[in-house]
């Protein structure tokens, strides 16, 4: 023997992954002093000092981060082997699944989600926390969420994801909107004024980068929203122009409502929505069925919409 065993490896797994004794005393649910204890053995062992001072935060040193990826294989592989047996018990368990989205994720994901779910794990539950201003890594990383999903850039790089659907932004206006009979330029775009859904409160996006840099235009926004569906219903009242994601008119009736839509003539990107985990679940059975299943019903619900290929 080498002095470690596989215990001692998840240990070294986490603190390198963490680079913080505290983070990973709480995140393995054990105190700091032993999580010290252990670091010390790690460091005799390996004879390496592991996490070194930088400042104010320690990091993982030349040799850890040499070895992260052997040592979490080890790990995952281990973890594996008892994979069979815990989602052979799914029906006998009750978890609570914590997942960040965003309304119109919700409104479209929700029950068919928690339905596949409970057909496997019939006393299962889900909770959908509300979207918020800190960075959705930070949850992830302190466990308080199970998995995000959205479309944010602010991801630090160690989280997982997956992409889900890819879609692109559509114009809901009244059936009667005079823009149809004017013709639908980026010229006669910027005649009206717009709605822009924005929880954090921005007014301007893709769309007038696209304006700006392409045709040298500018539309102006009247109302900015926190979300899609607080306008919806009153579009057929007035002018006024609300861009939105081509899946939320999969789930409205624009017609019964009085409404219309019509692509915007610009090169606009795409807008590509992931599920988002952290590493240390990669290889829990129940939270890896979690992601299988959600990825399942995702293809099903945004069927119109590009789906990749699962790879988890």
């Amino acid at each position: 023997m080498r002095g470690y065993d596989l215990d001692l490896l998840r240990y070294l797994q986490v603190l390198i992954e963490e680079e913080s004794v505290s983070a990973s005393a709480r995140r393995l649910k054990v105190s700091e002093p032993a999580m010290s204890r252990h670091l010390a053995k790690l460091r005799a062992v390996f004879r390496d000092p592991i996490l070194v001072q930088s400042g104010r935060r320690m990091m993982a040193s030349s040799f850890a981060l040499g070895i992260m990826d052997r040592v979490q294989e080890v790990v995952r592989a281990a973890d594996s082997l008892i994979e069979t047996r815990a989602l052979a018990n799914l029906r006998n368990l009750t978890p609570t699944f914590t997942i960040r989205a965003n309304d119109l994720i919700v409104a479209a994901l929700g029950l068919p989600l928690l339905r596949a779910l409970r057909q496997d794990c019939p006393h299962c539950e889900l909770v959908f926390a509300p979207e918020v201003d800190d960075p959705a890594s930070d949850p992830l990383r302190h466990g308080s969420i199970d998995l995000y999903i959205g479309a944010t850039d602010a991801m630090k790089s160690e989280i997982r994801r997956q992409t889900i659907f890819r879609d692109t932004m559509c114009a809901l206006v009244r059936k009667d909107h005079p823009i149809f009979s004017a013709g639908i330029t980026p010229e006669t775009m910027t005649r009206y004024e717009y709605i822009s859904v924005s929880r954090r409160g921005r007014a301007q996006g893709p769309i007038d980068a696209a304006l700006r840099d392409h045709h040298g235009l500018t539309r102006r926004i009247a109302m900015v929203v926190p979300n899609y569906h607080a306008m919806i219903e009153s579009m057929k009242d007035t002018d006024l122009i609300l861009p939105l994601p081509g899946i939320v008119l999969d789930h409205i009736s624009v017609k019964a409502l009085g409404l219309a839509t019509f692509e915007f003539p610009l090169s606009l990107p795409c807008i590509e929505a992931f599920q988002a985990w952290h590493p240390r679940r990669d290889t829990d059975p129940v939270h890896r069925w979690l992601r299988e299943t959600l990825f399942r019903v995702s293809h099903t619900v945004f069927r119109n919409c590009g789906v990749p290929s699962s790879g988890l």
